[in-house]
């Protein structure tokens, strides 16, 4: 055995070996539900009342899937998912960007107030503001619409953001400020060329984050999208539960459908997320 295996070896101790069981239990313990709804979206209701919840199935049937999806019309769902979500992630950080590029490198008067006022919308629960905003939109005729919908998301997400992002540019090096200043950049070119480049890992994370909760909105697609054709996943999907409650593998399928999709978005885009916390972390 190399000098570096025996080092290795040495180093794992009983409190070693006790944390990775630790995390193995507590990983099964995440993944038990998401495998419980993966095996009972394809039973029939037969085979789920012959032998429970917990069994394998009998046979794979992908029929239950395919009866789900055009019970609930899920690719107008999604296509309205993605709208709203990627709308929503647009808005929200192009705001937060702007708005902490004046707080935290502009340094505009009355900083702290802002920061307070965005904090304090954060805090603000939905069911405070779902009826003026209910009543906002009727009047300016903005209610049952994607438009009025990503607007309002993005507006409520970007005070999150600008909060976030101001105490990443509190901390930004000065000296770049001052240079590029020097050699006749300006506040937007100081903006795009330095800023911008270096604010990726945040912004990525903010990306990620924003476009989740916004996959999982479901208060607000509620109140303000009553249409079928505007609905949202989460709120299609819902509607399952509903008329549906008698059939466990329908509403298993529906569960399945609905968290397809982030598990794709995660796996497609881990390696931003992953690099975006290691950057913050670094600094």
């Amino acid at each position: 055995m190399s000098t570096r295996a025996k080092t290795t070896a040495s180093r794992r101790g009983p409190g070693s070996y006790a944390v990775v069981a630790a995390v193995t239990v507590l990983t099964l313990a995440f993944l038990a539900p998401f495998l419980v709804i993966l095996l009972n979206s394809f039973k029939t209701s037969a085979d789920y009342r012959a032998h429970g919840s917990l069994s394998w199935p009998a046979s794979w049937n992908w029929d239950v899937l395919g009866d789900v999806w055009q019970r609930v019309d899920f690719t107008q769902k999604l296509v309205n998912s993605v709208e709203t979500s990627l709308g929503v992630v647009l808005i929200a950080v192009v705001l937060a960007l702007f708005n902490a590029y004046a707080l935290g490198i502009g340094r505009v008067r009355w900083r702290t107030a802002f920061l307070v006022f965005f904090l304090g919308v954060n805090v603000v629960p939905q069911e405070g503001l779902v009826y003026p905003i209910y009543y906002l939109f009727k009047e300016i005729e903005l209610y049952d619409g994607k438009l009025g919908y990503t607007i309002l998301v993005g507006i409520t997400y970007s005070a999150f953001g600008t909060y976030l992002l101001s105490s990443v540019f509190s901390g930004f090096p000065r000296e770049l400020i001052e240079a590029a200043s020097m050699d006749g950049a300006g506040r937007w070119t100081i903006l795009w060329r330095i800023v911008l480049p270096m604010s990726w890992p945040t912004l990525s994370v903010m990306c990620v984050l924003f476009f989740v909760w916004s996959w999982n909105e479901f208060l607000y697609p509620l109140v303000l999208l009553i249409s079928n054709e505007n609905q949202t996943v989460p709120l299609g999907l819902s509607v399952m539960q509903g008329q549906y409650t008698s059939d466990p593998t329908a509403l298993s399928a529906a569960a399945l459908l609905g968290v397809i999709p982030m598990i794709a978005f995660f796996i497609l885009f881990q390696r931003s997320l992953t690099r975006g916390v290691t950057a913050g972390a670094v600094k």
